[in-house]
């Protein structure tokens, strides 16, 4: 896909962000649209399904986090890569923004080509994305790469793409226990910077929609998918 392929939702009560932002990324070629308010976003979003949604967290009214909550309710909008742009870089802001299903968060300001350079790594699985065909199982627990689907003692379980990409990585050798960094770095790349305790977060989410305490924690080391 070439970047006039991709479609980028810039969502900010200020103008002058959405400005900033709208024109660096339309100057690399993207599409973009933008909102005001976490309202509009939604209704935006469900029309046009972008690629990617920046969203502001504080905002009048719906804030960014609940609406990031509202967008991953969303079923269509399931692939949608969402990241907070926002000048608050509070620890607990960051962990309430996972919490809501949000894969990256930045802080403002931010110079032209770190922006458009991280909207670029976070759009880069699209480009890659390819149908494998593959299947994982690991006793009652079933991910199927290509349909995008986990099914859990024959339960479809719905996880936002972060969530299915973690639980896939594990799954895919089941007992081997993966390190934080690798995880990491197989999930968010070298391009992407999170906090401390993101994978935690992860984890603690996937582990309450499976219902399973399958998911260990090697304290020190990483985390395993148990068999």
């Amino acid at each position: 896909m070439n970047n006039a392929d991709f479609k980028v939702l810039i969502v900010d009560d200020e103008e002058d962000i959405l400005e900033f932002v709208g024109y660096n990324l339309r100057k690399e070629g993207y599409q973009t649209a933008t909102a005001t308010n976490g309202q509009d976003a939604i209704a935006t979003a469900r029309q046009i399904h972008p690629h990617l949604i920046m969203l502001d967290i504080m905002m009048p009214g719906m804030d960014g986090i609940e609406t990031c909550r509202e967008l991953r309710a969303i079923g269509e909008l399931r692939d949608s890569v969402i990241i907070y742009f926002t000048a608050r870089n509070e620890d607990y802001s960051q962990i309430a923004g996972f919490e809501a299903g949000a894969d990256d968060y930045i802080t403002k300001p931010i110079k032209p080509r770190l922006l458009v350079s991280k909207v670029a790594a976070l759009l880069r699985r699209f480009r890659t994305e390819e149908s494998t065909g593959i299947v994982y199982t690991a006793g009652d627990l079933t991910v199927d790469l290509e349909k995008y689907l986990v099914y859990y003692k024959g339960k479809r379980i719905i996880l936002p793409k972060k969530e299915f990409e973690m639980l896939s990585l594990l799954v895919s050798k089941p007992n081997r226990v993966f390190t934080r960094d690798e995880i990491y770095h197989r999930i968010w790349g070298d391009d992407v910077f999170v906090g401390e305790r993101t994978i935690d977060v992860y984890i603690r989410k996937i582990r309450e929609k499976l219902g399973t305490d399958n998911l260990k924690t090697i304290k020190g080391v990483g985390y395993k998918y148990e068999e």
